[in-house]
């Protein structure tokens, strides 16, 4: 059975493939199209498919629209209400409800041959739940999905049999975790429904002195639900304009609504786990990107296991929706990787670098050749196999240097153009991880936070955040060998078994995707040596 799921209707459109219930492919837009997530998550936008996406997965598994069995779309406009009697002010939301229910034609006219009674609707927030509990490694286990908004609600709690969900709660909208850290995202001057985790990083810089005050508006109940609705924001620190400088005030009521999120979070898994008896908790969401409290919920919930979807945000619910559908004639397998995305023959390397007629070199190991120029402290672009599915840079896209160096923190967020405040990431064997980090173990794919040991802050500062954390990623060799002699290659020459890993892109620019992008961003920023496969491009060779 060949089932493709579609996102498309709020923002991060995306596209999946299942066949006989193995994930073979799955992309975000955003890759494809170069706009960040794809489009704004506004009405306006709704119509807005999946399109390059969805045919890329067609034609990775060889594929005409013909000969699906089911297009799943992550959306079911029958179960919404108008707008105003979920408590939301959005005078046209009934458009995005009307291009919600037109989506099957609109397909039909994108993916010419596709038959639009082919297509399936999948309620949102049970997407996401597919999304996580019947591709995860556990196939029994508890589901907690938390977000913005689906239909008409926020949440969903279930449970999963031999990877079969069953629904066993949920949350009515205006009540939402997600719109409410996402209200306070606007208000700090960010971008909401983007950029939420940098109101995290800088929750780390405060104290969370207003959270007596906050509780009033959000809270845990004891049945299982919450309550999260707006709140006056101004009334406790004045908005930050945008690109404005933040202060103290700010990063006090950043640290504020983080802790009512991590109580709300906390509340909600202790209630699954004590109606579930599971030990495994899997999630999705876009509230489960926040590391912070996935971390506090693997030590504080009571769950043995906790394990959250890559693409946990809305592109997630592509995969989630194709699950389901799929799931419901076919045996699932678990997500075998992050890395579905797409990925290039030597052969073609070399022949995008003839093309751009740029200097390069083939050596022997490109993984002791990326080692030395990060041990002279270079900055190396890394780009290996296929793209990453989710926001993270999982050592395929990826900016690689040397933790080792305090200065390389600011220098990184100065090549990217990020916000001074935001850490970078370390990567790590992860049979080395426990020597170094204090938390989940292992972390292949970035959603968590972990302590850093007391011995090792001062010899990888680059890596360590404000509050002594790093979000480490650990790096399995029988999955990942080539990122794994890299790291090896690394610690011979330093000491050091871990390595600055961040986003292999620019601010404001999607994660690079395919060859072109790689050479651009390369061309763009003050990055010492493009690693594309097997072959290096020196920075002092291309541009001499």
């Amino acid at each position: 059975m060949h089932v493709l799921g579609i996102n498309a209707l709020f923002h991060d459109p995306a596209a999946a493939l299942i066949t006989d219930g193995r994930v073979v492919a799955a992309a975000e837009e955003e890759r494809f199209s170069r706009r960040k997530h794809g489009k704004r998550p506004v009405p306006f936008s709704a119509w807005e498919l999946p399109e390059q996406s969805a045919r890329w997965c067609l034609e990775q598994a060889g594929l005409t629209p013909s000969e699906l069995d089911a297009v799943a779309y992550s959306y079911d406009p029958a179960l919404a209400r108008p707008a105003d009697e979920m408590g939301l002010h959005d005078p046209w939301d009934h458009l995005r409800q009307q291009y919600a229910r037109e989506a099957p034609d609109f397909l039909a006219e994108a993916l010419p041959g596709l038959d639009p009674g082919k297509v399936r609707f999948v309620p949102h927030h049970v997407a996401h739940a597919a999304s996580a509990g019947p591709v995860s490694p556990y196939p029994d286990c508890a589901v907690l999905v938390l977000d913005g908004r689906g239909e008409c609600g926020s949440h969903l709690a279930g449970r999963c049999t031999d990877r079969e969900l069953t629904v066993l709660g949920t949350q009515r909208l205006p009540d939402s975790l997600g719109l409410f850290y996402e209200d306070l995202t606007q208000h700090l001057g960010f971008l909401r429904s983007s950029d939420e985790f940098k109101v995290m990083a800088l929750a780390s810089y405060g104290t969370p002195r207003h959270a007596g005050r906050l509780r009033a508006y959000v809270h845990a109940d004891d049945q299982g639900g919450f309550r999260a609705r707006p709140v006056p924001w101004a009334e406790f620190v004045p908005p930050r304009p945008p690109g404005g400088a933040w202060s103290q005030d700010h990063a006090d009521l950043a640290a504020s609504a983080q802790l009512c999120l991590e109580e709300a979070m906390l509340a909600l898994a202790r209630w699954l786990r004590e109606r579930t008896g599971e030990d495994a908790l899997t999630m999705a969401g876009g509230v489960a990107l926040n590391c912070v409290a996935n971390t506090r919920l693997w030590r504080e919930s009571g769950f043995r296991h906790v394990w959250v979807q890559p693409a946990a945000g809305d592109a997630g619910t592509a995969l989630g929706a194709a699950a389901y559908v799929a799931g419901q004639k076919d045996t699932l397998e678990p997500m075998p990787t992050a890395a579905l995305g797409r990925g290039w023959s030597d052969a073609e390397l070399r022949a995008w670098l003839e093309r751009a007629a740029v200097p390069y070199e083939e050596p022997a190991d490109i993984a002791e050749t990326a080692a030395q120029a990060l041990a002279d402290d270079g900055i190396v672009a890394w780009f290996q196999g296929r793209s990453e599915y989710g926001p993270r840079a999982l050592g395929h896209r990826s900016l690689l240097a040397h933790p080792g160096k305090a200065e390389n923190l600011e220098r990184l967020n100065a090549v990217k153009g990020r916000e001074e405040f935001r850490p970078v990431a370390p990567m790590v064997l992860a049979e080395r991880a426990g020597e170094i980090f204090d938390g989940p173990l292992p972390s292949p794919h970035m959603l968590f936070v972990h302590d850093v040991a007391a011995e090792w802050k001062a010899r990888i500062p680059a890596v360590v955040h404000v509050d002594g954390t790093a979000r480490i990623q650990t790096v399995d060799r029988a999955q990942e060998p080539l990122v794994a002699r890299m790291i090896e290659g690394f610690e011979r020459r330093t000491g050091l078994p871990v390595v600055v890993n961040t986003s292999l892109n620019t601010a404001g620019r999607p994660m690079v995707d395919d060859p072109r992008d790689a050479l651009e961003c390369f061309g763009s920023a003050p990055v010492d040596l493009l690693v594309l496969g097997p072959f290096a491009i020196r920075r002092g060779k291309a541009f001499a």
